[in-house]
């Protein structure tokens, strides 16, 4: 029995909703997520992340560092996820980890636990608008920002580069996520694209 048939929203590529094209939605594909914890003002630590990603950790609240092959999102004080386009800055977790650890800070695999999508298009802070409460004006939520909040009772990270939003999601709760972004993005039209990497 097929998505449609089970009453499921689909995923497979094609046009959905009214005939007009309001979002583009992709699944995003994420080769690695690493989160980091520790003290980036103590020195130790703030190298030894710099030499082993390539990139240095943003201390701004909701910002993004970005290298040719790796993001860093700032979650917290002491924490970031570390997003790779390709397995090869995160490819060796152990030995990544115990240097994380002799420097003072602690490193953890999160690869498999979130789904990612991509979301562009002309309504695509609209169709997010209507399940967050986030401002996804780019005033507020400018390009190379990311927030924590709620989808609808769903934590989520949300990500904006340009006029593209990324979305992730733990993915236990895939299927209700999928369902309530393309429930609100019908009135508008939306495509359902093939798979895409993390930008």
């Amino acid at each position: 029995m097929s998505e449609r048939d089970r009453g499921s929203p689909s995923t497979q590529p094609g046009h959905y909703g009214e005939a007009g094209t309001g979002v583009t939605f992709a699944e995003a594909t994420i080769a690695a997520a690493w989160n980091v914890q520790g003290d980036a003002e103590r020195g130790a630590f703030a190298h030894e992340t710099q030499r082993l990603f390539g990139v240095q950790l943003p201390v701004a609240p909701n910002t993004i560092a970005q290298s040719d092959s790796v993001s860093a999102l700032w979650l917290g004080p002491e924490s970031w996820l570390l997003l790779a386009r390709n397995m090869s800055p995160l490819a060796d977790f152990q030995a990544t980890r115990d240097s994380l650890n002799t420097a003072g800070g602690a490193l953890f695999d999160v690869s498999a636990s979130r789904v990612a999508w991509t979301m562009a298009g002309p309504q695509a802070a609209t169709v997010l608008a209507k399940s967050c409460p986030v401002d996804f004006h780019p005033r507020a939520f400018p390009s190379r920002t990311c927030a924590q909040s709620l989808l609808g009772h769903v934590n989520a990270l949300f990500v904006r580069d340009a006029d593209t939003f990324t979305l992730l999601v733990a993915r236990s709760f895939a299927r209700d996520v999928w369902h309530a972004l393309t429930e609100s993005a019908a009135q508008y039209g939306y495509d359902v694209g093939p798979q895409a990497r993390y930008r």
